[in-house]
């Protein structure tokens, strides 16, 4: 599997570039033949007032579409680019201007990720070449003076840690942490946050008979307990924020924001895939909203709003993998929801038979049953 209003803020005493509007946004995967255009999705993320999303690359159609929404959005510096990437910053001069500087201001773009789930990966060659990369990519961007708006970052997954549990004992791979110090250094230094894929499913799934599927997805349990901090956690999701926390603390980062990049449930697997059904994605994607739209901090960082992204808006058809990787959408195919958290789809499930054009101009009248 796998950072919007401009502004700045004022972050543990530190000028940051806020790149992420509330506390809720969305993952646009589009490894799929059948999802809606670019400008249908712009109706569909204004009418579910989704402020904030994030591309895996560059797509020109889908930059050009967002034009004038004032939908935040990153876009993705894909993996196969870095090596090329991380040899001059001409290369990377190159790949903004064409794919960045001329889509500003119109369309908001916020934050140009380096690479996904690099660190921790199979292929060492990536491992080098993330960090010159990010470094190249900031040089070009400060030489076009786009580095005050547009924040460079890269987003884990949780192969970086060697554990997680309890939340205060998790700490980098022995491996990584020669990679990831450094590129810590260098994002604390324009002020970048530490962005972590985290996915209770994926520990679930792994590992049901010795997890909660209440703790799972934020429903009442009996929860966890940290010796080391004596705080209490009542759901995995602040669980694994919190160990990303304490990862970073140990690493001599303790001021860097941490920002989930993807989290998500499966609504359909294959028979080994536990727990990946309608009414365990319906149910963590709903209090994970609910969640989110209270603005609140973890335990451990308890006035510092946790963000996250959803993964993903839709299903897509074409990913492989088991079929958990297929069925994360919050909305299918035609643009009607995929179940109910609030969200009304441009087409409703009466009508998804419906030509998707043929509703997708009424869908701005629509309306939430809450808002963020």
């Amino acid at each position: 599997m796998m950072p919007f209003i401009h502004s700045c803020t004022i972050f543990l005493g530190v000028l940051t570039v806020n790149a992420f509007t509330g506390t809720y946004g969305v993952n646009y995967g589009r490894i799929a033949d059948n999802i809606p255009s670019p400008q249908s999705v712009v109706t569909l993320l204004k009418a579910a007032k989704i402020k904030n999303t994030r591309i895996y690359d560059a797509d020109h159609s889908v930059l050009t579409a967002l034009k004038g929404s004032s939908i935040e959005i990153i876009v993705g510096l894909g993996n196969e680019f870095l090596k090329d990437i991380s040899v001059a910053e001409d290369r990377a001069l190159d790949w903004i201007k064409e794919n960045v500087e001329p889509f500003l201001p119109g369309t908001r773009i916020r934050g140009i990720a380096v690479g996904n789930e690099i660190l921790g990966g199979t292929d060492m060659e990536l491992w080098e070449a993330l960090l010159p990369a990010a470094k190249n990519v900031y040089s070009a961007l400060e030489k076009l003076g786009l580095h005050k708006t547009v924040e460079v970052s890269s987003p884990h997954s949780e192969a970086v840690f060697a554990n997680s549990f309890p939340p205060s004992a998790c700490i980098f791979r022995e491996d990584v942490s020669p990679f990831m110090k450094p590129l810590l250094q260098f994002f604390s230094q324009i002020d970048s946050p530490f962005y972590i894929n985290a996915y209770p499913f994926l520990a679930y799934k792994n590992d049901p008979e010795h997890i909660d599927i209440n703790y799972a997805l934020f429903q009442k349990n009996a929860g966890i307990h940290d010796a080391k901090t004596n705080l209490h956690y009542d759901n995995m999701f602040d669980a694994q924020v919190d160990a990303a926390y304490a990862a970073l603390e140990k690493a001599g980062f303790e001021k860097t924001q941490v920002i989930v990049s993807e989290t998500g449930w499966a609504s359909r697997g294959d028979d080994n895939e536990a727990g990946a059904n309608e009414k365990n994605a319906r149910t963590y994607n709903y209090n994970l909203r609910k969640r989110l739209n209270k603005k609140k901090g973890t335990p451990y960082k308890p006035k510092v709003p946790v963000r996250a992204y959803v993964f993903a808006l839709f299903n897509e058809n074409l990913k492989p993998g088991p079929t958990s990787e297929r069925n994360f959408g919050l909305f299918k195919a035609d643009g009607s929801i995929s179940y109910d958290i609030g969200f009304t789809g441009l087409v409703s499930s009466a009508s998804s038979l419906l030509p998707f054009k043929v509703v997708a101009s009424c869908a701005v009248s629509l309306l939430l049953i809450f808002t963020l």
